[in-house]
C-alpha cells in the first residue's frame, strides 16, 4: 500500500499554474529526488505533500498513522519562541525515554529506602525492560552522532536557539528529523549550509535510512548517492526515472531522443496519408480517401493536445472524443503548425576555446606556503599543471582556496616559495561572486567591454548563452545568480584564455544550468583549475585533486595532490574514516540495509541509439616530438637557474629551513632534467 497517492493534483497563484493534472503514488522505502528547473514548483509540491499548503485542485490521500518529517530550505521560523538549547532540543525526540528514566530514577531511590515488595519490583523490570527496547541506553550517544556528523562542535551543544543563524538552525531542525526517524522524511535542499564533511556523513546516514525519503536538491553527487528514483519536474508534466541521477540523465536523453524520432516518423506518414487523400478524395477510391482523412484529422487533433508520447500504445477513444473531420486544407494547414517536441531545454551554443595553445608545462610550483604576513593559511606539495590537466582545489571554507586562487592571478604574493607559469599561458578567471561584473551596466554594454565589435555582433554573441531579444538591455544588478553566470562565462569565453581559475562556478546554478557548464567544460582544450564544491562536477572533469586538510595550526595544515580522480580520493578518505571509527570503536551497530541499492542498475533503454553516461575527462596528453622534448629540457634548465637564486638568497639571509627544502627542490629538479637529456639521447 503505498504511503500516500495524489489525484489530479495541481496548484496556481493567481493566474500563474504551476502544475496541474498530476497523478502518482510514493511507495514505502521509495528514495526519490524532485528535480526541475528553478520556479517550476518543487518547493509547493512539497509543500502539499506535507500537508502544509492546500492545493488549488485533486487531493492527497495519505496513509493512516503516517509520520512525516519536513526539512525547509530556511528554518529561521520553526524555533520562535523556544528557549531550548541546542542538545534540550535534540532530547524532545526522546522525550518518552527522558520520562521514563526519571520515574526509574524515583522508584531506584524507593528501593535504596527499603521499598522491596514483589510487586514493586516486578514493575520497575517492566519498565526497565521498555527502556532498553525504545534505545533508553543509546538516545545519547545518537544525539552525539547526529550532531557532530552535522558539524557542531561539543562546544555549541548548550547555545540556545534564538542565539543561532538561519543556517545554523536549520541543521538543528534536521538532526531533530534523523532522530525522530519520520515513515516519510521530506529534505528540500538540505546539504544547504553543510559543508563538505557534514554532507559525506549525511549522504552515508541516508544511504542506511530505512524509511521513505523525498529530496530536493541541486547537488547532483549528492542524489547520485542517495536515490533510488528521480522525479523530473516541468510545466505541465511530472516523468518518473528508476535509478540514481546519473541513470536518469541516461534515460531522459534517450527519452528525447526516442520522442524526436517518434515525431518525425509520425509527420512523414501524415504527410503520405495526406498526399494519398489530396489525389484521392474526388477520384475513383474517394470512400477510402474520405475513411483516411477522417483518421488524419483525429491523429493531427490528438498530436495537437497530448504530443506524441501521449498517445503512443492508446486508442482514439481513451484519448480523443468526438471532433469534426477537416478538409483536406486545413490538414495540411494544421500539419504544417505542428511543432517538434519541446521538452528538451535550450542549449548554450557555445564552445569555450582558447586563442593560443599553451606550452606542455602550464604550472609548477616548489612547495609554498600562502596566506598573509600575520595570517599564514597553509603549506602546498610540490605542484605541476600540463596542458589538458584539470586540478580540482578543495577543502573546508575559510580554509584559503580564493585567496591561492587570487595567489596564482599574483594579486597576493606567496609568503615562500616561488610559482613558475607557462610562457604562452593565459590566464582567464571566474569569480563565485561574479565580482568582475559592473553592476551598473546593461548586458550588452558589459560584454561590449570585453568583446568590442558591432552591437548586432555582440547581440548575436550573447544570444549563444541564451540572452535574447530585450534580455541584452537588462541591467547587471537585474539579472539571477543563474544569469550572472551565464553573462561571466560569455565574458570568460571572450577572452581566449588557456588556463582558467574557476572560483565555484556553478553556486547559484539550478541543475539545468550546471549541466550546461559541464558539457562546457568538457569541450575546453585548455588547462582548469577549479574550486568548486560541487562533487559532480569535480568527479566528471577532475584529473587531479588538491585537498588543503586542516590541522591544529596553519604551520601543520597541508594542501596534498592526489594524482587520481576525485573517486580514488573519496574513496582513500572513507577508508581512513572507517580506519579510524574502527580504532575507536565505533561500529558496533549491525550490517544496514541497503536493498534499494539494487534499483540503481544501469538502465539500457530500447531502440534508441546508444548514449554514453557522462565520464571523467581524460588527459590531454601526446607522444611529445622532439621540439616539445626540447621545450621542456630549456624549461627545466631556467627553473633550475631559479633554484640557484632563491638558493643563494637564502643563504645570504641565513634562513636554513629555507635552504633544507630549496636543496631538496634543486636535487629533484637536477634529476627531472637528467631524465629528460636521458630521452634526448634514445
Amino acid at each position: 500500500m503505498p504511503l500516500l497517492s495524489v489525484n489530479n493534483l495541481g496548484h496556481a497563484y493567481g493566474a500563474d499554474e504551476l502544475f496541474s493534472g498530476f497523478d502518482f503514488q510514493l511507495e514505502p522505502k521509495q528514495r526519490v529526488g524532485l528535480v526541475g528547473p528553478n520556479g517550476c514548483g518543487k518547493t509547493t509540491l512539497l509543500l502539499i505533500l506535507a500537508d502544509l499548503l492546500e492545493p488549488s485542485e485533486g487531493e492527497v490521500v495519505r496513509q493512516n498513522d503516517l509520520t512525516l518529517g519536513y526539512l525547509r530550505q530556511e528554518a529561521v521560523l520553526t524555533f520562535r519562541g523556544q528557549d531550548n538549547t541546542v542538545y534540550e532540543e535534540m532530547l524532545t525526540v526522546f522525550a518518552d525515554l527522558t520520562g521514563l528514566e526519571q520515574e526509574l530514577r524515583q522508584m531506584e531511590q524507593e528501593m535504596a529506602g527499603g521499598n522491596t515488595a514483589v510487586s514493586f519490583l516486578t514493575t520497575y523490570g517492566e519498565k526497565q525492560q521498555q527502556y532498553e527496547a525504545g534505545g533508553g541506553y543509546a538516545y545519547h550517544v545518537d544525539i552525539k552522532r547526529v550532531l557532530q556528523g552535522l558539524g557542531f562542535p561539543e562546544t555549541e551543544w548548550q547555545t540556545p536557539l534564538n542565539h543561532l543563524s538561519g543556517g545554523q538552525k536549520t541543521r538543528v531542525l534536521l538532526g531533530r528529523l534523523l532522530l525522530e526517524k519520520p515513515d516519510l522524511l521530506i529534505l528540500d535542499e538540505p546539504t544547504n549550509h553543510l559543508d563538505t564533511a557534514a554532507i559525506e556523513w549525511l549522504e552515508r546516514t541516508l544511504r542506511f535510512w530505512e524509511g521513505t525519503l523525498l529530496i530536493v536538491s541541486h547537488d547532483r553527487y549528492f542524489l547520485d548517492k542517495v536515490v533510488s528514483h528521480v522525479w523530473e519536474l516541468r510545466p505541465q508534466s511530472l516523468n518518473s526515472y528508476k535509478g540514481n541521477y546519473s541513470s536518469y540523465l541516461e534515460q531522459r536523453e534517450a527519452n528525447w531522443e526516442r520522442e524526436a524520432k517518434l515525431f518525425d516518423e509520425e509527420m512523414t506518414r501524415l504527410e503520405s496519408e495526406l498526399d494519398f487523400v489530396r489525389r484521392n478524395i474526388a477520384g475513383s477510391q474517394t470512400d477510402l480517401a474520405k475513411g483516411k482523412l477522417k483518421r488524419l484529422t483525429r491523429d493531427i487533433v490528438l498530436l495537437e493536445e497530448v504530443g506524441v508520447l501521449g498517445r503512443e500504445g492508446k486508442s482514439w477513444l481513451e484519448v480523443g472524443g468526438r471532433v469534426r473531420t477537416l478538409s483536406a486544407n486545413e490538414a495540411a494547414r494544421r500539419l504544417r503548425a505542428l511543432k517538434p517536441p519541446s521538452n528538451r531545454p535550450p542549449r548554450l551554443n557555445i564552445r569555450l576555446k582558447s586563442e593560443e595553445q599553451s606550452e606542455q608545462l602550464v604550472l609548477r610550483t616548489a612547495r609554498l606556503t600562502i596566506g598573509y604576513p600575520d595570517a599564514p593559511l597553509f603549506k602546498t606539495d610540490k605542484i605541476r599543471l600540463e596542458r589538458g590537466d584539470i586540478a580540482a582545489l578543495i577543502g573546508p571554507n575559510g580554509s584559503g582556496k580564493s585567496t591561492f586562487l587570487r595567489t596564482f592571478l599574483g594579486e597576493i604574493p606567496p609568503l615562500r616559495g616561488n610559482i613558475e607559469l607557462g610562457e604562452t599561458v593565459q590566464i582567464g578567471y571566474f569569480a563565485q561572486a561574479h565580482d568582475q561584473l559592473n553592476l551598473d551596466k546593461r548586458v550588452l554594454d558589459e560584454i561590449l567591454h570585453y568583446r568590442p565589435t558591432s552591437e548586432q555582433e555582440a547581440r548575436s554573441y550573447l544570444a549563444q548563452y541564451l540572452f535574447r531579444g530585450d534580455d541584452v538591455f537588462k541591467q547587471v544588478r537585474d539579472l539571477s545568480g543563474g544569469e550572472r553566470g551565464r553573462l561571466a562565462l560569455a565574458i570568460l569565453a571572450a577572452t581566449g584564455a588557456n588556463f582558467l581559475l574557476l572560483d565555484e562556478p556553478t553556486n547559484h546554478l539550478d541543475i539545468p544550468s550546471q549541466e550546461v557548464l559541464q558539457a562546457v567544460l568538457e569541450q575546453y582544450d585548455g588547462t582548469i583549475l577549479l574550486v568548486s564544491h560541487d562533487r559532480y562536477l569535480v568527479s566528471h572533469l577532475a584529473t587531479q585533486i588538491w585537498a588543503i586538510e586542516p590541522a591544529a595550526t596553519p604551520d601543520e595544515t597541508q594542501l596534498f595532490v592526489f594524482e587520481d580522480g576525485y573517486e580514488a580520493y573519496a574513496e582513500k578518505r572513507a577508508q581512513e574514516a572507517t580506519a579510524a571509527a574502527e580504532a575507536a570503536k565505533l561500529e558496533n551497530a549491525p550490517p544496514p540495509k541497503l536493498d534499494w541499492l539494487a534499483d540503481l542498475d544501469t538502465f539500457v533503454p530500447p531502440e534508441v541509439a546508444e548514449v554514453s553516461s557522462p565520464t571523467k575527462r581524460p588527459k590531454q596528453k601526446s607522444r611529445r616530438g622532439a621540439s616539445a622534448l626540447e621545450l621542456e629540457i630549456q624549461n627545466a634548465e631556467i627553473w633550475l637557474d631559479k633554484l640557484e637564486q632563491e638558493l643563494a638568497q637564502a643563504e645570504a639571509e641565513g634562513d636554513e629551513e629555507q635552504m633544507a627544502w630549496l636543496m631538496e627542490e634543486y636535487d629533484t629538479a637536477v634529476a627531472d632534467l637528467e631524465e629528460l637529456l636521458a630521452q634526448q639521447d634514445e
